[in-house]
């Protein structure tokens, strides 16, 4: 009896001894991992992309349902788990999610658990009281909830440090936040086991020359490195040692360029990161739809490409203490499309689908061959010929404007017209209103302007020094308007010998002329625009480019010489 009250008391201090010791050893980790999920340049690709705009390399990438079990499967691994976007992540969309202006991916992505989305330049492709709606919700001012089902908005939080009211519109009842003089908030800040992580937003600087003007009217873009550094004060303050910048700028690496790989980038994300306070830590940047994993200024610099095709995942460990960051890595993953299907996304698709396939599958006209977007040696592309002969066609009579010629913006054409025929059945040759839309996703009005000669040569000077896209971008012109451009010619007198069906171009001549709302307002830079007179608004582009079909089908490429290019 006396050896087990014994061995019952050596056991029982046994277990005590062990509680001890797991109590002593289950002390806290010095360190906290956080995981960064991002992406960026989405353009509501809710769908696989195709051809090469599918790809990473020779995979077949992208698409929501993908994209969404990727996140979840990598979300997995670690629950200090934030999900980012550097924005455009709509605007510029496929029919199926810019047919009921962008609200299916907005609902995609507050299914995948976005937390944060920094405004890009499309996101303001509707003007920013719609970008307000994107995050309030409510249903379309003039559409209405076209599902049916109420819109609910944004789950995930817009973020624009560097987008501010002008100060005679600080009391403008559209503003996100009274308390605020940034459209949206500036940053926000996550928790993660009593580490914070602050992440501010912001778009490029130059927003305002690549969107439409009145979109934005009232809204100043603020320089980017100016503005985080303003900012570094105020976070330190809130005690946040680790900083993360969301930016809608980047660049591109030396070609042939590894997506995972940082091989001599160069472009404005460079330069802005060299000015960034050396608190910050990551910056995940977009906006040029190229890969990038790279170290600049001692700062993590990422870029997932574009419509969903990479996630990049960025590890940070943190001290606990300190709230520095200890050690950091990225990976810029594959959204491969051998994993299984998110459920929810498919069901979003397929509710969309079924309300937009027999206006997206409907047959405008027929093409003889391919049209592709790819320009020449002049800029000229055969698509941009019969873009801009449907704008002329649609307003040459005088009770729509009488416009003698028509100009397109490059950057407005979006995709080629296919001669094969798609998945839909419409059969090779065959043009639907859902390709048509993809060529021209952002329903500009035409409008028709009363210029000089001098004002059309002038605007055209404008091709060349373009600060907006810094490089040439060659308006394309209507049949029957011709010019020669030199390209050894200095700045400002690159143009000559425009003609109009043959005959010289004088300065003090006056002729109607075609063009977009946003060249009209002068988008892209193509500021003469803004000083042709007598305005006269007209049919949406692409109401113009099918009665174009209806009219002349088929269709064959434009022949590509109206603009010639002179040494």
């Amino acid at each position: 009896m006396k050896n087990k009250k014994i061995f019952s008391m050596l056991l029982l201090l046994a277990l005590l001894s062990t509680l001890v010791f797991t109590t002593v050893s289950a002390k806290p980790s010095p360190t906290v991992d956080v995981q960064i999920l991002a992406v960026n340049d989405f353009h509501g690709n809710l769908e696989p992309p195709a051809g090469s705009s599918g790809r990473i390399g020779t995979i077949n990438a992208g698409g929501a349902e993908y994209l969404a079990t990727h996140i979840n499967n990598l979300r997995a691994l670690n629950p200090n788990t934030v999900v980012v976007s550097a924005g455009d992540m709509i605007g510029a969309s496929p029919l199926l999610s810019a047919l009921f202006h962008d609200e299916p991916s907005i609902e995609a992505f507050n299914s995948m658990g976005l937390d944060f989305n920094a405004v890009g330049n499309h996101e303001f492709d509707e003007g920013f009281t719609e970008l307000l709606r994107m995050q309030k919700g409510g249903c379309h001012p003039v559409d209405g909830c076209l599902d049916g089902d109420p819109f609910k908005g944004a789950k995930f939080k817009y973020l624009a440090a560097n987008v501010v009211f002008n100060s005679n519109e600080d009391n403008n009842e559209d503003r996100s936040d009274e308390d605020l003089k940034t459209l949206f908030p500036a940053y926000k800040i996550k928790e993660f086991d009593s580490v914070k992580v602050a992440f501010i937003g912001m778009t490029l600087e130059g927003t305002p020359t690549i969107v439409t003007p009145s979109g934005v009217a009232g809204l100043t873009f603020l320089d980017e490195a100016d503005t985080v550094n303003a900012l570094i004060p105020e976070l330190k303050k809130e005690g946040v040692e680790t900083i993360v910048v969301l930016i809608h700028e980047g660049g591109a690496q030396v070609a042939p360029a590894p997506y995972n790989g940082c091989v001599g980038i160069s472009g404005a994300i460079v330069d802005i990161v060299n000015r960034f306070d050396p608190e910050v830590d990551v910056v995940i940047s977009g906006h040029t739809h190229n890969a990038y994993n790279c170290t600049i200024n001692n700062m993590l610099v990422t870029s997932a490409a574009s419509f969903g095709r990479i996630v990049t995942d960025v590890d940070l460990t943190i001290n606990r203490k300190s709230g520095e960051v200890v050690s950091m890595a990225a990976n810029n993953n594959i959204v491969t499309r051998d994993v299984a299907k998110d459920g929810l996304i498919t069901a979003l698709i397929a509710k969309y689908n079924a309300i937009a396939a027999p206006l997206a599958n409907r047959v405008i006209g027929s093409i003889t061959a391919i049209i592709t977007r790819t320009g020449n040696a002049a800029g000229e592309s055969a698509l941009g010929d019969v873009i801009a002969d449907a704008q002329l066609f649609a307003t040459a009579d005088p009770a729509n404007g009488g416009a003698v010629i028509a100009f397109m913006n490059p950057g407005g054409i979006r995709t080629d017209l296919n001669f094969v025929g798609s998945a839909a059945g419409e059969g090779d040759g065959n043009v639907t209103y859902g390709e048509s839309f993809a060529v021209q996703p952002f329903g500009n009005n035409l409008m028709t302007i009363t210029m000089t000669g001098a004002q059309i040569k002038a605007v055209l000077e404008q091709q060349f020094n373009n600060p907006a896209v810094g490089q040439n971008r060659i308006l394309q012109v209507s049949s029957g308007f011709t010019y020669d451009w030199s390209v050894s010619a200095p700045i400002g007198s690159k143009v000559s010998n425009m003609k109009l069906n043959g005959v010289a171009i004088n300065d003090a001549d006056t002729f109607r002329v075609t063009v977009n709302n946003f060249l009209a307002d002068g988008g892209d830079n193509f500021t003469v625009f803004r000083n042709g007179t007598n305005r006269l608004g007209g049919a949406v582009d692409t109401d113009a480019l099918e009665m174009y079909f209806n009219a002349f089908s088929p269709v064959a490429p434009g022949p590509q010489n109206r603009i010639t290019v002179l040494p």
